[in-house]
Parts: structure tokens; sequence; C-alpha cells
């Protein structure tokens, strides 16, 4: 007898705060990933599907979003408060091909 079947993952892979298209409230949001994958004798082998949803904490709607969203906002989440976003350069900053110790600023 083969015993195989299906198992559902869930990791949660970041909490961001920004306003809930349901309530209207500005309130943390649970991003997630649900994974479901085939099994044999109850060893997971592979994945079948792959989702990704983000729940608001505070009236609890989940939207379901694509990979591309949910990849967007994991690198948002993942950049610190108050630095660029990658490629983006601060004023100030060293250009690619200037020679260091010089000031761009100054003529």
């Amino acid at each position: 007898m083969i015993i195989f079947g299906t198992r559902g993952y869930l990791y949660q892979l970041a909490m961001l705060t920004f306003v809930c298209g349901n309530c209207g409230n500005p309130a943390a949001h649970a991003l997630r990933k649900y994974v479901t994958k085939f099994t044999l004798f109850f060893v997971p082998l592979f994945p079948i599907s792959t989702k990704y949803r983000s729940q608001c904490t505070f009236c609890g709607i989940e939207h379901q979003l694509a990979k591309e969203q949910a990849e967007a906002l994991l690198a948002q989440a993942a950049a610190p408060a108050g630095y660029p976003a990658q490629g983006q350069q601060q004023p100030g900053q060293q250009q690619p091909g200037q020679p260091l110790g010089q000031n761009p600023y100054q003529q």
C-alpha cells in the first residue's frame, strides 16, 4: 500500500504597516506564504502550489497577492527606514567612478 497526499505549510514573511483597503485604517498587515506540497509516506517531496496573502490585523480581511507584489513588499520591509531603495542614491554619497576624497559640491 502506497500512502500519498498533500500537506499545507504556512510561512510568515513580514509584518508591514500600511492603510487597509477594506477598513481604511493604518494597521499592521501580515505577509504570509502558503505552500502546498505533495507527500509520499508522509515525506514532503515537492511544492504543488504557492500563494501569497496579506492579512489586516485590524479587520482580519485577507488579500491574495501576486508573487511580484509580495516580493516588492518584502524588499520594502527589508530596507531600513530612512534609507533609499536599492539602486537609489542619497545626496552627498560618492558617485561611481569619482575619485575618493573629492567633495562633489566644491568646484
